[in-house]
């Protein structure tokens, strides 16, 4: 979400006449945009802030711009007292008070202003900042803003405040417009996905958008994240196994294994119906891939219940695994009402447990590629080999003197391991045989 935030803020500054530099001292607006999902997060960030403080010394004309969930909903007048010297305060996906700031007020906040939506969209068209045109492959594209869920561990709610769907106009102009500036792949976002439209009366499912969406000329994948089990309905998953652009790749955090832990955090399902649910889209969906998010160390977690998680990792055999230790954050439920009474040692231990586990599930799940071909979308060339993703989101590199970017072409797995693999294009082998010469 941060990366299509940070890319409309870069295109609103070029409409104002401004250009990107990567040097910092050269820079006439410094612009900050923050996560503070963990507090890691949030402290790398307070730590970043404070350090251009000299800048802004140094030279007062200066515009520092502190944007996202550091910031959120309702968070700017505390943080003026502890950072005086930044100018500006935009709270998530809304780069309206910094252009207010800099044209003077003649354009105000995105989410007041029909005249800033329309000055950011360019006439409902979304323009790539310069650096980016031409060049990106895979763009991510926010449908729905904020969450309304409230899970006990979550501070996004308070941070970016309840969900607003983006009407389908709105996102289908968007799509077509980067559809035009070569980009290949879209991903939908929203902190939960499958809520896309629940907001609005009458409105449209994620499944209609995905029907919608999937008739956009020029765009060749389409994915989404990040998905509720308790959301993910049978027209969601009909849709997706009906649509050959809509990639077989699905994001389906469980967060625990354990009802009690389940019920704490306030998911709204049963280890049983998360597992019901993986079989039924597996079904449905052959050869699909999942992943999923789990915290270890949740408040009043026991080794027994830890160790449920353990076991539903190891019989589903889950494509990914994003694993996260539990830790208090300011403005959640569970810290509030909880005490954070895991040790971190044994938070640790449980962590590198899983990290362990799904390493070697992982690992066999990409054994069985080897020697397949398998068609691959082509993003960018790193240390004199193209990377690109399966319809799987499998990450692949492939060497090659041919310009592959942007390219979706059929490639034979040589190599796997956990978290990727090599292959060579398909008809081209990556051993030269030898030749007999006969006299």
């Amino acid at each position: 979400m941060n990366v299509a935030d940070s890319q409309r803020v870069g295109s609103s500054l070029e409409h104002l006449g401004y250009t990107l530099t990567e040097t910092i001292e050269e820079a006439d607006i410094i612009v900050l945009n923050t996560c503070v999902v963990r507090q890691s997060a949030e402290d790398k960030a307070m730590g970043r802030v404070t350090s251009l403080a000299p800048l802004k010394k140094k030279n007062p004309n200066l515009v520092i711009n502190l944007m996202g969930c550091m910031v959120g909903v309702r968070g700017a007048e505390k943080l003026r007292a502890k950072l005086p010297f930044v100018d500006v305060f935009s709270p998530p996906s809304d780069p309206g008070p910094l252009i207010s700031h800099l044209t003077q007020g003649e354009i105000h906040s995105l989410e007041d202003s029909e005249t800033t939506r329309r000055f950011l969209m360019m006439d409902e068209e979304l323009i790539l900042p310069i650096a980016e045109q031409g060049k990106l492959i895979s763009a991510h594209v926010p449908i729905v803003y904020g969450c309304s869920h409230a899970c006990t561990f979550c501070i996004i709610p308070s941070k970016r405040g309840g969900e607003r769907s983006r009407p389908v106009g709105d996102i289908v102009a968007e799509i077509r417009s980067l559809a035009r500036q070569g980009v290949k792949e879209v991903t939908l976002l929203g902190q939960i996905v499958d809520r896309y439209g629940k907001d609005i009366p009458d409105g449209p499912n994620l499944a209609k958008l995905l029907r919608i969406i999937h008739d956009v000329e020029g765009i060749e994948r389409i994915r989404f994240l990040t998905s509720h089990p308790n959301y993910f309905d049978d027209d969601l998953i009909q849709a997706i196994a009906e649509l050959p652009r809509v990639m077989p790749h699905i994001e389906l955090p469980i967060q625990a294994g354990h009802d009690e832990v389940l019920a704490n955090m306030k998911r709204g399902y049963t280890q049983q119906e998360y597992r019901d649910l993986v079989a039924k889209i597996r079904e449905q969906i052959p050869n699909c891939s999942i992943a999923t998010d789990i915290i270890v160390g949740f408040p009043g977690e026991t080794e027994e219940q830890f160790m449920e998680t353990y076991r539903v990792l190891s019989d589903l055999k889950l494509d990914v695994a994003h694993l996260a230790r539990y830790s208090l954050r300011e403005g959640t439920v569970a810290t509030r009402r909880m005490d954070d009474n895991v040790p971190e040692e044994d938070k640790l231990r449980r962590l590198h447990m899983l990290d362990d586990l799904q390493e070697q599930i992982v690992g066999e799940i990409n054994k069985k590629y080897l020697g397949e071909t398998v068609e691959v979308l082509f993003e960018e060339k790193v240390k004199d080999r193209w990377r690109g993703r399966t319809p799987t989101n499998k990450l692949v590199f492939v060497e090659s003197d041919d310009d592959l970017k942007g390219r979706t072409m059929p490639v034979t797995i040589t190599w796997t391991g956990p978290w990727s693999m090599q292959a060579v294009l398909a008809g081209v082998h990556s051993i030269k045989q030898p030749v007999l010469l006969t006299i």
